[in-house]
């Protein structure tokens, strides 16, 4: 049987692009994680902080390929460390609106194709799209919502959105579904939606894409379905 536990989204993981160059600026706790979850996907990460101390720790904790200790809001500084050649590069500055602004700004001028900044208020956020981030992120509101939809849906595991009102989800599949098939319950007909994969019972990390409407479901096996987010939040999960 699949377990819950599983490296989440793993379907989706197997489609994972060629190896990336990330850079993410600021290692404090989001940045730190940013870093070692990249770095353990097996990405090249270059980490780098203005503060000595969070460079050592760092590289301390082997968190990126390379750490450097630099000011972010000198352009000249980010050129010479070759920032601008970076694939994306994650601003992970979020406490220090100025810092932040000004290092999204620099990047882009700069020519780095895809900046993801990190904010603390809608504010803030505005601001970094205004000077040109190509993703605003709020970790704190994400984190609130993710833990919010777990509580009401618990055998949700994880959530990807595609857009504002469409999301891919990994969940288990409920008791309440054992032995049913796919066309029994009528995901598609009356909850609008597509079973993406199913997990094999008793083979743990395997999977069958597209699957036939009419195998049976076992509780506690994995399953991916995409549909609208209102679709899915009427699941009887």
């Amino acid at each position: 049987m699949a377990s819950p536990t599983a490296n989440t989204m793993s379907f989706l993981r197997n489609f994972r692009r060629p190896q990336r160059q990330f850079a993410v600026i600021g290692l404090g706790r989001f940045g730190r994680a940013v870093c070692g979850t990249l770095r353990h996907m097996g990405h090249e990460v270059l980490g780098v902080d203005r503060e000595e101390d969070c460079v050592a720790d760092a590289l301390s904790d082997q968190l990126a390929s390379h750490v450097i200790q630099l000011n972010s809001m000198d352009c000249a500084a980010l050129r010479e460390a070759g920032l601008f050649e970076f694939d994306t590069v994650i601003v992970a500055i979020g406490n220090y609106l100025q810092e932040s602004v000004i290092t999204t700004l620099n990047l882009k001028e700069g020519g780095v194709k895809y900046v993801v900044s990190k904010a603390s208020t809608e504010i803030h956020g505005r601001v970094l799209q205004k000077v040109g981030a190509d993703r605003v992120v709020y970790p704190e509101r994400e984190m609130g919502c993710h833990l919010a939809r777990s509580l009401v849906k618990p055998n949700i595991l994880e959530r990807t959105e595609l857009d504002s009102q469409h999301s891919i989800v990994e969940m288990v599949v409920p008791e309440t579904f054992e032995g049913q098939s796919i066309l029994e319950l009528k995901l598609r007909s009356d909850y609008g939606i597509t079973v993406l994969a199913v997990g094999w019972q008793g083979k743990e990390g395997e999977f069958e894409i597209n699957p036939d409407p009419t195998q049976p479901l076992h509780a506690g096996t994995m399953m991916w379905v995409m549909g609208s987010n209102e679709s899915i939040n009427r699941l009887p999960i």
